[in-house]
């Protein structure tokens, strides 16, 4: 089974001003000259962590990292102002012209395949390949799956009722809308008492197994809010798509290759996703990983992910004149 490359530093780090007074931490590290990829995490609002330049072959990859909107070392912090689906997209076109990028692989797991996904039917001309994991499709019903007892409370009752404890009766019905205000709102103690019991759902629910590393990724209140905040933000919207997520929106894909790297057992974004996007995408291999969740700390979804990144630079290493892959 394939693990993780070795941790490795950036060679470059920018702060990029892009609309609505936000500024966006990009890095770069791996090769300069190698295949340009774009790792896209979820959330909304997860922002990049130490394993996110691991996927990558660094002697074949042009690594290219980014905290969206809000998160991470995007400033401002947990900021749900100007923060939407189309200025993430937005986002990405300004990265890539300020990168001076061509055309690029995209990487993106959970929220990042949807916004991967959209940004590809948008500009079709500047991507040569995508490898998707988790598949997040953003319809209603998959929000309301998410966060519902007849959903994934059916799969993990004790998790719900350790969720919905938090929060009074009358809320249970809409968890999403009852979070975000809580995470609007003026009340401190509530702010971070909402955003940890949001987070902790969701980290219980994305692995097969109960991993600790998945929960200890919440100890830093920072990021918690972060995305707690910006996750009920987007969830509140609909992710300002329409009742069908990205579905209408995929268009284009055709000519794009992509691998799609997926848990039997995600209860996150169930299986049905994922064949429903291959159905979408012609060009796309579904990899089924037979013993695991949602998560990409999973050891399976990790060897998987790996040999899909490690099977693209085999097909594009020519294009950009790199040799053998390790």
């Amino acid at each position: 089974m394939l693990t993780l490359y070795p941790p490795i530093k950036p060679y470059a780090r920018h702060n990029i001003a892009v609309s609505g007074d936000h500024s966006l931490y990009v890095d770069e590290s791996g090769n300069p000259e190698g295949i340009p990829v774009l790792f896209l995490h979820g959330g909304p609002g997860a922002a990049c962590d130490k394993h996110s330049r691991r996927y990558f072959d660094p002697q074949m990859y042009r690594i290219i990292i980014w905290d969206q909107r809000g998160c991470g070392r995007s400033e401002p912090h947990a900021s749900t102002e100007n923060n939407t689906t189309d200025d993430l997209v937005a986002d990405m076109e300004v990265i890539r012209k300020k990168l001076k990028i061509d055309k690029w692989l995209l990487f993106g797991g959970s929220w990042g395949a949807a916004l991967g996904l959209i940004y590809a039917s948008r500009h079709p001309a500047k991507v040569f390949a995508m490898v998707m994991r988790g598949v997040f499709l953003g319809r209603e019903s998959d929000i309301r799956w998410l966060f519902s007892k007849e959903g994934a409370g059916r799969v993990f009752p004790d998790y719900w009722q350790e969720l919905v404890s938090h929060f009074p009766k009358k809320d249970h019905a809409d968890l999403v809308a009852a979070c975000h205000d809580r995470l609007v709102g003026n009340d401190e103690l509530a702010r971070m008492g909402a955003a940890k019991a949001l987070c902790t759902w969701c980290a219980q629910c994305s692995t097969l197994r109960p991993n600790q590393e998945v929960l200890d990724s919440l100890a830093d209140p920072h990021r918690t809010l972060a995305l707690a905040r910006i996750s009920s933000h987007y969830m509140s919207n609909n992710l300002f798509l329409d009742s069908q997520g990205i579905l209408p929106l995929l268009t284009g894909l055709d000519n794009i290759p992509g691998i799609i790297v997926h848990g039997r057992y995600d209860m996150i974004c169930p299986l049905e996703n994922a064949q429903t996007l291959q159905e979408k995408w012609p060009g796309s291999k579904l990899h089924i990983v037979r013993d695991a969740g949602h998560s990409a700390n999973e050891s399976g979804i990790r060897d998987a992910l790996v040999r899909a990144t490690d099977e693209m630079a085999r097909r594009f290493k020519a294009e950009f004149g790199l040799g053998r892959t390790s």
